[in-house]
């Protein structure tokens, strides 16, 4: 399966090589067989790089499950202004992952903020908070949760196909992040974790943590 946002890229890739491939043929030209065979290695890698497969989501409503494909590079205990005591989770996502994030736990859509920033590697902690990045709130009563998209060194573009007011489930889809990025995801002290840093994680399969008590 192909992320519907790879679309806009992957068939006019494909048609490009088509038309190619036919005037290398009609023409005989050589330049045109070469141009062929460039674009289509890129086409090949535009359909593995916006792959997303499906998953099968743990079920269990005190579940928190991972919004993206990646490793875990940090967690890190702060005081939020709408989850109060809370740790921040976050992943880095490299050009190898699956770029598809995933909604990380049910309930409905807050707010939606995009900050411009810098496009500085995901992989430093600053990252956080000087790249370019979206902020999504979520709440299931009174439980709240905050996640992050943030672009990296060579991601420029994010998207984000939430609403405000929009009601979720976890592993739904959401958006993207092109090539290399990071999502944070900022959960309240109630929340047990069960991802320790350096751990290789996915989306919409693996259990972030788990909410012990209301």
């Amino acid at each position: 399966m192909i992320a519907r946002d790879g679309l806009r890229i992957v068939l006019p890739a494909f048609i490009l090589a088509f038309v190619f491939l036919m005037g290398g043929f009609y023409f005989e030209q050589n330049m045109l067989t070469a141009l062929f065979w460039v674009v289509f290695v890129f086409f090949l890698f535009s359909l593995w790089f916006f792959r997303d497969p499906e998953r099968e989501t743990p079920t269990g409503e005190k579940l928190i499950i991972c919004p993206a494909d990646g490793q875990v590079v940090e967690i890190a205990e702060l005081d939020d202004d709408f989850v109060g005591n809370a740790r921040r989770v976050s992943i880095f996502m490299s050009v190898f992952s699956v770029h598809v994030n995933r909604i990380p736990f049910s309930g409905t859509i807050g707010t939606i903020e995009h900050r411009d920033g810098r496009f500085l590697s995901a992989m430093k902690p600053e990252a956080s908070f000087d790249n370019e990045h979206n902020i999504i709130t979520l709440a299931n009563g009174n439980f709240r949760i905050k996640f992050s998209q943030i672009a990296g060194l060579i991601a420029r573009r994010i998207i984000c196909r939430l609403q405000p007011s929009q009601v979720v489930t976890a592993g739904e889809r959401f958006g993207l992040i092109m090539f290399g990025s990071r999502v944070d995801l900022i959960l309240p002290a109630v929340v047990v974790l069960r991802v320790s840093i350096g751990d290789k994680v996915r989306a919409a399969q693996t259990i972030i943590g788990e909410i012990v008590c209301d």
